[in-house]
């Protein structure tokens, strides 16, 4: 059998690292660039067809708007100043994010997992479709993405979606650094026949 392997994006696909958000900067994606992206985030696997996901993206001039609404919102749950603070940071130094919203759609087909597992694909695709465009990015997420009150305030949300994660892509300022990757053979169990 003969494969027909794409050498730059397997060569991308084993050094693909995130870029610390704080790290980026302006200029962002234009809007035609960054459709672009979604479109290609949009290709993710998606069982029955269902798109159980859709996109918020978030500019420069909303990045400040959320960052208070971290801010309201971290004090009346009584967070920490560290945590507030960590809250709303991504949106206080952020230039541009897309929200990626798991939006389910009812199924007597595909369980709710699926959709979830499918909003997923959709993070990790937009991210390594914007690194492989040149672009930094990085996907947040933290303690709003999680609180109702702020994805209801701040994103609108309908009470049967939620925030998969925002993703940050600006322009890279320094190379992203390395980690410490996973011992692939430990994880890794083999059945045979």
């Amino acid at each position: 059998m003969t494969r027909n392997a794409q050498d730059g994006a397997i060569t991308f696909l084993q050094t693909r690292r995130s870029c610390p958000a704080k790290t980026l900067k302006a200029p962002v994606p234009t809007r035609n660039e960054l459709m672009a992206l979604l479109e290609m985030a949009a290709r993710s696997p998606d069982h029955g067809k269902l798109e159980p996901w859709r996109f918020v993206v978030i500019d420069r001039a909303a990045m400040g708007r959320f960052a208070q609404i971290a801010q309201t919102r971290g004090a009346a749950l009584g967070l920490d100043p560290e945590q507030i603070a960590k809250g709303r940071t991504q949106f206080d130094q952020g230039h541009l994010a897309v929200a990626v919203i798991e939006s389910p759609k009812p199924s007597d087909k595909i369980p709710a997992i699926e959709q979830t597992y499918s909003t997923g694909a959709v993070c990790l695709a937009l991210l390594n479709a914007a690194l492989a465009s040149g672009w930094g990015a990085n996907w947040l997420s933290g303690w709003p993405s999680h609180d109702r009150g702020f994805v209801t305030q701040a994103l609108s949300l309908a009470r049967h979606e939620r925030v998969a994660g925002f993703i940050h892509i600006a322009s890279k300022t320094a190379t992203p650094p390395d980690r410490p990757r996973p011992d692939v053979a430990a994880l890794t169990q083999w059945i045979q026949a």
